[in-house]
């Protein structure tokens, strides 16, 4: 009696998070295991997307510096088309079009300014959408770890409820380590989501600003090459 006393009262103290998952059911095992992976994989995203998104920044910054530096924009073209960003494929789309378009001889001006806004528009929304493309595993992480983590819980306190029924018992010391596994799988799924929602408004939130500096950076290579078509004479 005095034995299975102390091990009830053992099980009732030790509540560390491995003791919780050892001693949870299968099915609570498993929601776990799926909410960790989760949240290492939306971790992983966020440290790649963030480093990708500071390197394009910086990248784009010291294109830029070059475009304004250049003494012409062909110059610019060969060592752009070797580059691996979205400023330098924005340029080498725009100066591809803008070459065709002297090549044919007659040039219609406004045909020749309407293909150029669609190619950079083009260029741009291809760029946005590949940087992009992860984020919606972050969304989805954050909307369905908490509901994943609740049927974990929800399943465990079935469980809990069970073992009360079938031992007639409901002290403390045995309906606390049931209830304590069943909602670690809401702590594991909150701690899955949050992270996820917080990286993914971030991540969107930069992907936006780099949106807006690619389209500036287009109604300057625009406006420039614009200016050109002006000046030529009319053939």
């Amino acid at each position: 009696m005095d034995a299975s006393i102390t091990t009830v009262a053992k099980a009732a103290t030790d509540l560390s998070p491995w003791a919780l998952f050892l001693e949870a059911d299968i099915v609570v095992k498993l929601v776990m295991l799926l909410l960790l992976s989760a949240s290492i994989w939306s971790w992983a995203i966020i440290i790649e997307r963030s480093r990708l998104l500071r390197g394009i920044n910086a990248q784009a910054k010291q294109f830029e510096d070059w475009f304004w530096k250049a003494e012409s924009l062909d110059a610019l073209y060969d060592p752009a088309a070797k580059a691996q960003h979205p400023s330098a494929r924005l340029f080498v789309a725009g100066m591809t079009e803008w070459r065709r378009s002297l090549a044919r001889g007659r040039i219609d001006r406004e045909g020749v300014r309407a293909r150029l806004a669609s190619i950079t528009q083009v260029s741009i929304a291809r760029e946005i959408d590949s940087l992009g493309d992860k984020l919606n595993i972050l969304a989805t992480i954050g909307s369905v770890a908490p509901f994943v983590g609740l049927f974990g819980t929800v399943w465990g306190i079935m469980r809990s409820f069970t073992s009360i029924a079938a031992s007639a018992n409901t002290t403390l010391a045995v309906v606390a380590p049931g209830i304590a596994e069943a909602l670690f799988a809401t702590a594991i799924g909150l701690f899955a989501a949050i992270p996820a929602v917080i990286g993914y408004n971030r991540l969107l939130h930069n992907v936006g600003r780099l949106e807006a500096r690619l389209s500036a950076f287009a109604e300057e290579f625009q406006g420039l090459l614009s200016r050109q078509l002006d000046g030529m004479d009319q053939k």
